[in-house]
């Protein structure tokens, strides 16, 4: 993770920028924005874990605070799964897909970094 500082207007205002695979991430003013670059010409899973809705990564750094879904119960598509706090906000981590908890790799309380996985699951076919 880079620290970025922007100015505008006189104004300057201090974000973050991290890369995972082919996902950027920027923070700027308590929100978050992703960029995937396309890969071509492979087939089968994206290289990037934050595209794969078998696993749940951390979207930046910060703090869990409650884990909702635990091993072995199921999700469904949309589901809260982590809560995490970020740059003094609480941000919902939600299944992509239907399935199972596989594993839960974080507590409330955890300090988590950047892609961290936090929660694989098995997804439904």
């Amino acid at each position: 993770m880079k620290k970025v500082v922007l100015e505008q207007n006189g104004r300057k205002q201090v974000g973050a920028v991290a890369k995972l695979g082919s996902t950027t991430w920027f923070s700027f003013g308590g929100e978050v924005w992703t960029h995937v670059t396309e890969v071509r010409g492979r087939r089968g899973k994206s290289a990037s874990s934050a595209a794969d809705p078998s696993t749940i990564v951390a979207p930046m750094p910060g703090k869990i605070v409650k884990v909702v879904a635990q091993a072995g119960s199921a999700v469904a598509a949309g589901d809260v799964v982590i809560v995490m706090e970020a740059m003094k906000m609480e941000y919902t981590l939600k299944a992509a897909a239907n399935g199972k908890v596989k594993s839960v790799q974080c507590a409330a309380g955890d300090q988590v970094v950047l892609g961290a996985a936090l929660v694989l699951l098995e997804v439904n076919a």
